[in-house]
């Protein structure tokens, strides 16, 4: 797909606030509503936009625990991984999770109210699963950047 320089200032300006109307949007970039809502609206359905969420503060939430957790699989069986990757589908504490070339297999985002509740998803759930070989875990003692937009 090609998006030229009005869609791609139509994604930046989403990716500030989703909540922009098209009204709002146009006078931006100085096209008509309608016009931007068609854009939008090819851009949802290409993929290219794949979802609106609202952005949540954890401390606010209790959720005063940030990891990043690396994960060394014992085994490549399609099935082991397969089983894994669903047990990471179970757990709210894993937000993100991604496959890495190097030593670690997994690298997963993790948040939670306390030490003691990252303790536990480590040693009650990741360990015991048996194509698990190894988990190492970096706790965030300050994020500086947060998810930013993607460039533009």
């Amino acid at each position: 797909m090609t998006l030229d320089e009005t869609d791609s200032r139509l994604l930046a300006e989403l990716q500030k606030d989703a909540h922009l109307t098209s009204q709002e949007l146009g006078e931006i970039l100085n096209l008509s509503a309608s016009q931007v809502g068609r854009r939008r609206q090819r851009l949802e359905q290409e993929g290219v936009i794949t979802g609106y969420a609202a952005r949540l503060d954890p401390a606010k939430l209790g959720l005063g625990v940030q990891a990043f957790v690396q994960v060394q699989m014992a085994t490549h069986a399609p099935e082991a991984a397969a089983s894994f990757r669903r047990l990471l589908q179970t757990r709210a504490e894993i937000i993100s999770a991604w496959t890495l070339t190097g030593e670690a297999d997994y690298l997963l985002r993790v948040i939670c109210e306390d030490l003691s509740a990252l303790n536990r998803v480590i040693h009650d759930v990741l360990l015991p699963h048996a194509a698990v070989a190894r988990v190492q875990s970096q706790i965030v003692m300050n994020e500086f950047k947060a998810d930013a937009p993607l460039p533009m």
